[in-house]
C-alpha cells in the first residue's frame, strides 16, 4: 500500500485554510437559503426552521456520504484514501466516546441556533463571520486551565489583535456595531463553539481499537446528537410558547430540500477538515488559522449581491475599517500560530529512584503534554508543548533541575513532523 507523507505543519495549515474557504462558501449558501426562508416564513421563525431543517437533512446527507466513502477500493475505503487515512467505515459509537459526543452535540446545537439567528439579522456574510473569531480568547482560556499553562505576552497580544480585528471587520453596513448580535456571540455562540471544539478534539485524539479516531465518524455522530438536542429544544419551545415550529420545520425541509442538501454536503467537508486539523494542532491555534474565513467571505458577498439585495458598504470609510479589521486578524493569526514550540525531553533517573514517582513529578510540570516510561539509555521521555522556546527554558528546564530523582536530561526541539496522507 502506497503512503504519501507530508509535513504535519503543512498538513495542518492546508486542512484549516481549506476548512475556512469551504465555510465561507457554505455561509453564502446559507445566506441564500435564509433569504428564501424569510420570503416564505415570518422572520422570528427562520432560525428555528433552518436550524432543524439543516440537521434533519444534514444527518441523512452525511449518512449517505459516509456510506459512500465506506466502500472499499484496493484494500482501503474511498474515504480513507481521499479524506482521512484513519477512516475505514461507518461504525457505532463506542462507550468511551459517548460523553464527548453528548457534550459536543449540545455545544453544536446551542451555537447553531445562534448562528442562524445572526444570519437572519445580518445577511452579509462578511459582517457575520468575524464575530466568531473572538472564540479564540475563550479557547485560549480553556487551554490555560486544561493544559497547565499560563498565557505569555505573545499570546495575549495575538488574542487582542484578533479580537479587535474581528470587531472592526464586523461593523454593520450602517457603520454601527449591533450590540444584540454581539451579546448573542459572546454569551451563546462562542461558548457553544468552545464546547464543540474542545470535545471534538478529544474525540479525534481518542484511540478506537488501538487506531486513531477518524473525522468522518466524529462528524456523523455529532450531527446525530445535535439533531436530537435541537429536536428537544424545538418541542419544548413549541410546548411553552404554543408555536408549531416542529411541523413547520418539516415543511421547510420538504420545500427547500435540495438547497439544504447542497449546503450540508459542502458543510460536511468543511467540518471534516476542521476536525482533522484539531487532531494536529491546539483548538485555539486551529480556530486562529480558520479566521481566514473572513477574507474568503468578501468575494462570496460580492457574488451574492448579484442575486439578492445585499447593500455593500457605501462609503470608503466603512471599506477602510473592514479592511483594517481583516489585516489585524491576519496579523494576529500569524503571530499567534507561529509561537507554539514542541520538544521531547529525554530523562535518565538516578539509581534506585522509583520511575513511577519520577514520572508523576515530571507530569506535574506545566507545559508537559505527556510522559512515557521507556527502556534503553533513558528512563522517561516527556513531550513538551509550549508557546515560546524562551518560556520553556525559563520554567520547564528550571523545574527539571530541581527534581532530585533526575540524573540528567536532554532537550530536543521538534523542527519537523511528518504525517501520512
Amino acid at each position: 500500500m502506497i503512503s504519501i507523507q507530508i509535513r504535519k505543519k503543512h498538513l495542518f495549515y492546508v486542512l484549516a485554510v481549506s476548512s475556512s474557504l469551504i465555510a465561507a462558501v457554505v455561509t453564502g449558501i446559507d445566506s441564500w437559503i435564509t433569504h428564501l426562508l424569510v420570503e416564505t416564513y415570518s422572520f422570528d421563525k427562520v432560525p428555528w426552521l433552518f436550524g432543524f431543517s439543516a440537521f434533519l437533512v444534514g444527518t441523512v446527507v452525511t449518512l449517505l456520504l459516509c456510506l459512500l466513502f465506506s466502500i472499499p477500493f484496493k484494500g482501503r475505503s474511498i474515504g480513507g484514501r481521499l479524506i482521512d487515512p484513519s477512516f475505514n467505515h461507518l461504525r457505532l459509537v463506542q462507550r468511551k466516546e459517548l460523553k464527548y459526543h453528548l457534550l459536543a452535540g449540545l455545544g453544536n446545537a446551542v451555537t447553531t441556533i445562534g448562528y442562524f439567528y445572526l444570519l437572519s439579522v445580518m445577511v452579509d456574510p462578511s459582517a457575520v463571520l468575524p464575530f466568531y473569531q473572538v472564540v479564540i480568547l475563550y479557547l485560549l482560556m480553556v487551554e490555560v486551565v486544561a493544559e497547565k499553562n499560563s498565557p505569555t505576552l505573545v499570546e495575549v497580544q495575538s488574542s487582542v489583535i484578533v479580537t479587535f480585528g474581528a470587531i472592526l471587520g464586523s461593523i454593520s453596513l450602517s457603520g454601527n456595531i449591533d450590540l444584540t448580535a454581539m451579546a448573542i456571540i459572546f454569551l451563546v455562540v462562542n461558548p457553544g463553539w468552545v464546547i464543540l471544539s474542545i470535545y471534538q478534539r478529544r474525540l479525534k485524539l481518542l484511540k478506537i481499537k488501538d487506531k486513531p479516531n477518524d473525522s468522518l465518524n466524529i462528524r456523523f455522530w455529532n450531527l446525530v446528537f445535535t439533531f436530537i438536542f435541537i429536536t428537544v429544544f424545538i418541542l419544548v419551545f413549541d410546548q411553552v410558547r404554543g408555536t408549531s415550529y416542529f411541523m413547520e420545520s418539516l415543511d421547510a425541509s420538504r420545500r427547500f430540500f435540495w438547497w439544504i442538501v447542497l449546503s450540508m454536503s459542502v458543510t460536511f467537508f468543511s467540518y471534516v477538515f476542521y476536525i482533522r486539523a484539531l487532531g494536529i494542532g491546539k483548538a485555539s491555534i486551529t480556530q486562529a488559522v480558520k479566521a481566514t474565513t473572513i477574507i474568503f467571505a468578501v468575494p462570496v458577498t460580492f457574488v451574492l449581491s448579484l442575486f439578492m439585495p445585499i447593500s455593500m458598504p457605501s462609503t470608503p470609510v466603512l471599506w477602510l475599517i473592514k479592511g483594517m479589521g481583516m489585516i489585524l486578524v491576519i496579523l494576529g493569526i500569524v503571530s499567534f500560530a507561529v509561537t507554539q514550540v514542541k520538544a521531547y525531553v529525554f530523562i535518565r533517573a538516578q539509581p534506585g529512584v522509583k520511575v513511577s514517582s519520577l514520572l508523576e513529578e515530571v507530569w506535574n510540570i506545566r507545559g508537559v503534554d505527556s510522559v512515557s516510561a521507556v527502556s534503553g539509555k533513558y528512563d522517561l521521555v516527556a513531550k513538551v508543548r509550549i508557546r515560546t522556546l524562551l518560556k520553556g527554558y525559563e520554567r520547564i528546564i528550571r523545574k527539571l533541575e530541581t527534581i532530585p530523582g533526575i540524573k540528567e536530561f536532554r532537550w530536543n526541539s521538534i523542527l519537523k513532523e511528518w504525517e501520512n496522507v
